[in-house]
């Protein structure tokens, strides 16, 4: 039996994980994202005024956080793909959850900008092998299923974070905040070292290889199906990271309401997008991946246009704001869990690699979109809600022409 013969025979001989335990790993993994970022938008502004600094540096603890995190899937995508979603994991957990701890330590701006990065850049291999794992056990019309069952337990915990962020704002100022960053890396560090398998089914040790990679990103890159869903994940998470990174400022800011009322602001955001991914199971099981991200689309649109709407008939007010939110969230649900697995879908033996290019066009959008906010929020809600407003826009026309025309998985 020939190298190749035996890391196969290896990988499929590993054990296998239930749909319940594959989505509770994909909940803990994925949920890492909205914990490293929700939990802690209510510090935001508190962090601001503790380290003397601008509003563009403060909007850096998250948008470099998010180019970061996007290139590095780039890295973690193919290195999985050639030892294994299980040593990915271990490390990137291991330096994720010490990244957490120096940002905890920072005296500085700029030193946790830098330890910000660091987390970007190791939070990419959980996620990068979370979406993996999924094409590693499922086709790609289950493996929606499982994704979004997957999201719901992700919905939970992004249910809690803001609130226990204000919380902890409150009683222990930015840096409590962060230190329940800290925590929640360490507990899933600990999770995946003793509860997840390897996944993949082979091994490719050419997968890092430069010619090769850049063959199968070409490959990639160039298949219809890839682009109608990545397309789709990136509009709608355009969107969302207006809400993730104007949110605290507006709420807080602007309207005045209390880190802890925030937090139970963003929490009830939270409920409709678990609200999203439980009708995303139904839709995806009657009408198809594109019938579902069809009629999402009309709770996307309608969100967003609403709260544009509103507030350019200057109505500045929480609920003007909240209720929108929530259809737009609802719609997100549903979106993103067939466009994640949706864009993997054609690339069994490459899973990583698609993964880690879906991943890093999410996070060149996040981050654009970051650096126009710091520029933009001018006190007033109109920005804020102009952005959801195109990224509701652009999510709704992917969803109702190119997803339909180049990737109507039923």
């Amino acid at each position: 039996m020939n190298a190749d013969a035996r890391v196969g025979a290896a990988a499929a001989a590993r054990p296998r994980l239930t749909r319940g335990q594959a989505a509770l790993a994909l909940a803990l993994l994925l949920g890492l994202q909205p914990i490293t970022t929700d939990v802690f938008l209510p510090a935001l502004p508190a962090l601001t005024h503790a380290l003397d600094a601008k509003l563009e540096q403060a909007q850096l603890t998250m948008s470099a956080l998010i180019l970061a995190f996007g290139i590095a899937q780039l890295v973690w995508g193919p290195v999985a793909d050639r030892i294994g979603r299980r040593r990915v994991l271990l490390a990137g957990l291991a330096l994720y959850t010490l990244a957490s701890i120096g940002a905890v330590l920072a005296g500085r701006i700029e030193t946790l900008v830098a330890w910000r990065v660091l987390q970007g850049l190791t939070l990419a291999a959980a996620i990068v092998c979370a979406r993996a794992l999924v094409r590693d056990l499922y086709d790609p019309l289950e493996g929606a299923r499982v994704m979004s069952l997957g999201l719901s337990g992700l919905a939970v915990i992004a249910l809690v974070g803001p609130a226990l962020g204000g919380l902890a704002t409150t009683l222990a100022g930015w840096r409590g905040a962060l230190a329940l960053v800290a925590a929640a890396g360490a507990a899933t560090l600990v999770w995946v070292a003793v509860r997840l398998p390897e996944t993949a089914p082979a091994l490719n040790p050419r997968a890092t290889a430069p010619a090769t990679l850049l063959a199968q990103w070409r490959v990639i890159a160039r298949d219809r199906v890839f682009v109608a869903w990545t397309a789709l994940a990136s509009a709608t998470y355009g969107g969302l990271f207006v809400i993730l990174a104007g949110s605290s400022y507006v709420y807080i800011g602007t309207l005045g309401l209390t880190p802890s009322t925030y937090g139970l602001a963003m929490a009830s955001g939270s409920a409709a997008y678990l609200a999203g991914t439980f009708q995303c199971r139904r839709w995806v099981a009657r009408h198809g991946m594109g019938g579902a991200v069809r009629r999402a689309g009309w709770f996307t649109l309608a969100g967003g246009v609403s709260m544009a709407a509103l507030a350019a008939a200057g109505r500045q007010s929480m609920w003007a704001l909240l209720v929108p939110q929530w259809l737009y969230l609802f719609g997100h649900g549903v979106h993103q869990p067939c466009a994640q697995a949706g864009a993997v879908g054609p690339f069994p033996r490459a899973a990583g690699a698609a993964a880690a290019l879906t991943g890093f066009a999410l996070a060149a959008t996040a981050f654009a979109v970051g650096l126009w906010l710091g520029w933009a929020l001018d006190g007033t809600t109109r920005t804020y809600a102009f952005g959801v407003g195109c990224g509701a826009l652009a999510a709704s026309g992917v969803a109702w022409t190119l997803v339909q025309r180049l990737a109507p998985l039923h």
